[in-house]
C-alpha cells in the first residue's frame, strides 16, 4: 500500500522517516472514535533542526534546472491520481469527509501539482528601461524556506496549495498539518513527494500543536509563513511575523453572505444555499454563513431550505451513503450547538435541525434572525443557515458589508442587479448565480480584512507574489565610470 503504516508510524519526515522528539499523535476517526494510526509529533528542537537542514537543501534545489523541478511536480500529480482511492479513504475516515468531497480534494491536489509544474517555467521577471547604458531587470528569486501551517477541514487542499508552488519556485518547505488530520494533510504529501523524487531535506513534515507552530514562525531560516486557519491565530502569527520582518500569507475565517435577489427562483436558490451552508458540515472558510433573502421570497426560501435540510442524511461517511459526516471533534460541536441555542433563545425560529447525536450535527436552518444574533454575527463553522430578509438592494448591500470578514460573496438572481451588488461589497471572491463555496487551482484565492491578507494562492501571479522575492539586476558591458 502507498500509505503503508510501517513507514510513517510514529515518525516525522525530513526526507527520511525519523522519530520526532515531540512524541506521537493518534489519528482518530471522528465518526467512530477508532484509532486509525499513530503519527509522529515534532517539538521546537525538531523544528530548529528541520529549518537548518531545509535552508541547506534549498540552495541546491533552487539551483537545479526549472524543468527538473517541474518533473518532480508532474510526478507528484500523477501519484495523487494513481493512489486516489487510498488517499480518499484516509480523508473520509480521518477528516469526516463524504466520499465526493474526498475525491474533490485529491483531484484538486493533482491539479495543484500540474499547475505548479507549469509555474516553474513561467516568466519570472521583467526587462526595465534604464536611463543608463545597461540592461536592467526585475527578476524573481526563491524566497528560501517557507513554513506552511494547514488546518483540519480540507487538509490536503489547504496544504498542497502552498507546498506545490513553493517547491516549484525553488523553495524548501516546513509543513505543519493540524494534528487531527496529520495523515491526510501531512503524511500523504510527504509520501507523494518522497516517491516523486524530491531531494531529501527540501520538504519536512512536522505535525504538532501551538508550540510547534510558534517555533516554525520564529525559526530564523523561515522567510515566509503561509497560514490557513482562524482569524485569532492568524492575527498572532501576523504580529510575530511583523516583529521579525517576515512575510505572512494569512487565509483566515469568513462569515460569507449569500444574497437572493427579487425575482430569483426560490427553489433553485435554496438548493444553492443548502450546498453553501451544509457541504462538509459547514466546516469551510467559504461556507455560506448569512442568507440574505428578499422579503418577497423569504417565506418560500426558508421553507425550501428547511425541507432540504430535513431530508439530508447524516452519518458515518465510511459506512453509509450520507450528505454530511461528523463534526471534527466534541469541542467544535458544542460550540456550534451553543451558538444555535443562544440564537433561538434570542428569538430566532428553528426551522430545521438544531440537534445532534454523537458528533453528527443535523443541518440547521434558523428563521426570524436578526443581525445581532450569535449564529448570524459570528462565524459558526458548522452546518447552520441563518436567514434574514431584506427590502431593498441597498439594504442587502448594507447587510453584506456589515461584517469584519471579507472572503466570499454569492449573489443569486438578475445579473445586472448582481453586478451592482458585487461592485459595492468589498470581498476577495464574488460568485454571481452561485453560492459562496468555490475554488480552482488556477484561480486567485484570498480574503480581505479579518479574512486574510489577500489573494496569495492560485494562479501564476498570486503564487509568484507569494513565494518569490523581487530582485533588481543590472548588467553593463564595462565597469561603470564614477567621479570618485
Amino acid at each position: 500500500m502507498f500509505l503503508a503504516a510501517d513507514a510513517w508510524t510514529a515518525h516525522i519526515f525530513d526526507g527520511r522517516w525519523v522519530s520526532g522528539a515531540g512524541g506521537t499523535y493518534e489519528a482518530v476517526e471522528p465518526a467512530t472514535g477508532n484509532v486509525l494510526g499513530v503519527v509522529g509529533a515534532a517539538d521546537p528542537a525538531d523544528v530548529s533542526r528541520a529549518a537548518t537542514a531545509a535552508a541547506g537543501a534549498q540552495v541546491d534545489w533552487a539551483a537545479r534546472p526549472h524543468d527538473e523541478r517541474a518533473a518532480v511536480l508532474r510526478r507528484a500529480g500523477l501519484l495523487f491520481e494513481r493512489h486516489a482511492e487510498e488517499i480518499e479513504g484516509w480523508l473520509v475516515r480521518e477528516a469526516g469527509s463524504v466520499p465526493a468531497k474526498a475525491a474533490l480534494e485529491v483531484r484538486f491536489a493533482a491539479a495543484e501539482c500540474f499547475e505548479a509544474a507549469a509555474l516553474a517555467s513561467h516568466p519570472q521577471g521583467l526587462v526595465l528601461p534604464s536611463a543608463q547604458p545597461r540592461w536592467s531587470f526585475a527578476r524573481r528569486r526563491p524566497a528560501g524556506v517557507v513554513a506552511v501551517i494547514a488546518p483540519f477541514n480540507f487538509p490536503l487542499i489547504l496544504s498542497i496549495r502552498s507546498v506545490a508552488p513553493a517547491l516549484a519556485l525553488g523553495n524548501a518547505v516546513l509543513l505543519k498539518p493540524d494534528p487531527r488530520t496529520a495523515v491526510g494533510g501531512g503524511v500523504v504529501l510527504a509520501r507523494v513527494f518522497e516517491e516523486a523524487g524530491l531531494p531529501a531535506g527540501v520538504l519536512h513534515l512536522l505535525p504538532g500543536g501551538a508550540e510547534t507552530g510558534a517555533a516554525l514562525v520564529e525559526a530564523p531560516e523561515v522567510r515566509i509563513v503561509s497560514f490557513t486557519g482562524s482569524t485569532a491565530a492568524g492575527r498572532r502569527i501576523g504580529e510575530t511575523c511583523g516583529r521579525l520582518l517576515k512575510r505572512a500569507h494569512l487565509e483566515l475565517g469568513g462569515n460569507n453572505a449569500l444574497i437572493v435577489l427579487p425575482g430569483a427562483d426560490p427553489d433553485k436558490a435554496a438548493a444553492a444555499g443548502a450546498w453553501g451552508s451544509f457541504l462538509h458540515q459547514g466546516q469551510i472558510c467559504m461556507t455560506t454563513g448569512r442568507h440574505l433573502v428578499h422579503e418577497s421570497l423569504h417565506a418560500d426560501y426558508v421553507a425550501a431550505l428547511a425541507e432540504r435540510a430535513d431530508r439530508l442524511p447524516v452519518g458515518d461517511p465510511a459506512s453509509k451513503d450520507v450528505a454530511l459526516g461528523p463534526i471534527i471533534d466534541e469541542r467544535q460541536l458544542l460550540r456550534i450547538d451553543a451558538l444555535v441555542r443562544d440564537t433561538v433563545a434570542a428569538g430566532a425560529r428553528l426551522a430545521a435541525g438544531g440537534s445532534y447525536e454523537g458528533l453528527f450535527y443535523r443541518p440547521t436552518v434558523l428563521a426570524d434572525v436578526r443581525p445581532t444574533m450569535p449564529a448570524y454575527a459570528d462565524e459558526v463553522f458548522g452546518p447552520v443557515a441563518p436567514v434574514v430578509p431584506f427590502g431593498t438592494v441597498e439594504e442587502a448591500i448594507a447587510l453584506a458589508r456589515d461584517s469584519e470578514y471579507g472572503l466570499s460573496l454569492g449573489i443569486l438572481g438578475d445579473v445586472g442587479l448582481a453586478m451592482r451588488v458585487a461592485d459595492a461589497v468589498p470581498t476577495g471572491l464574488v460568485h454571481i448565480n452561485d453560492q459562496t463555496v468555490n475554488d480552482e487551482a488556477n484561480a486567485p484565492f484570498g480574503g480581505q480584512a479579518a479574512s486574510g491578507t489577500g489573494a496569495r494562492f492560485g494562479g501564476p501571479h498570486a503564487n509568484l507574489d507569494a513565494f518569490t522575492e523581487t530582485q533588481w539586476l543590472t548588467v553593463r558591458g564595462d565597469i561603470a565610470p564614477h567621479p570618485f
